[in-house]
């Protein structure tokens, strides 16, 4: 199976899936109208500077592209259960191009999820330079890259039915530590500083300093890639006898 192919069977089975435009792209959506709309004219958002539209937007796209990232997971441990991996090992189809796949089509469903946000903050009010704009995903783009292999670890070590229980708590705790949902202070800001999740978030002071991340920033997005990385392919050789 050439990889081209495959990339593109992936791309249109996740897509046709209904349950996707619900859960990954509806809830996000859902909660930020629930939250921001009520409060569209809040424009300093308990002292930080950021209007309260802007500041849900980021947030909830973090939340949303962060599910997008690690919806892997939940496609790799269905096709672990159907067989469908070990049909795929007597293909032509190598490693890298199956693991590309995954994560272009999650990339893929983050890239809609954060399209959607950014269209509903902007009939919030929230208005920003195109190039701001530009910086903000590209950052977040970066912040995602430790997710992609957080899924594909996830997938290839848990079973279906708890690879949604673990999915969906590790991004609720994460979204927590990150000021997702409130901007965070004292030991939820110090422990956040040490997870991507938080830099996801942060992307939002572009709007204020007109700068990315700190060297922080980019150490601990980094970190967290080779590690979760390390442990992805450490799980993915495991379970199909690929070194």
């Amino acid at each position: 199976m050439r990889s081209l192919a495959y990339t593109r069977f992936e791309l249109l089975r996740t897509f046709r899936e209904r349950r996707l435009f619900i859960f990954a792209f509806g809830f996000p959506l859902i909660l930020y109208y629930v939250i921001a709309a009520p409060n569209r004219h809040v424009t300093n958002l308990d002292g930080t500077g950021i209007s309260l539209p802007l500041y849900y937007m980021t947030g909830l796209a973090s939340f949303g592209t962060m599910m997008s990232m690690m919806s892997a997971g939940f496609r790799i441990a269905g096709e672990r259960q159907a067989g469908w991996t070990r049909q795929l090992r007597i293909t032509p189809l190598t490693t890298r191009s199956y693991l590309r796949a995954k994560v272009l089509t999650a990339y893929a469903m983050a890239a809609v999820s954060l399209g959607l946000l950014y269209i509903a903050g902007t009939t919030l009010g929230v208005t920003l330079p195109a190039a701001t704009w530009l910086k903000m995903t590209g950052l977040i783009a970066v912040g995602l890259i430790p997710f992609a292999a957080l899924g594909i670890a996830l997938g290839h070590v848990l079973t279906v039915d708890s690879t949604g229980p673990a999915t969906g708590g590790i991004v609720s705790l994460l979204a927590i530590v990150s000021g997702t949902w409130f901007p965070v202070h004292g030991f939820l800001h110090t422990v956040g500083q040490f997870v991507p999740s938080y830099w996801l978030v942060q992307a939002a002071h572009l709007s204020l300093h007109g700068s990315g991340w700190g060297t922080m920033g980019w150490l601990v997005v980094a970190a967290w890639t080779v590690v979760l990385g390390v442990i992805a392919a450490v799980a993915f050789a495991r379970d199909t006898g690929r070194v």
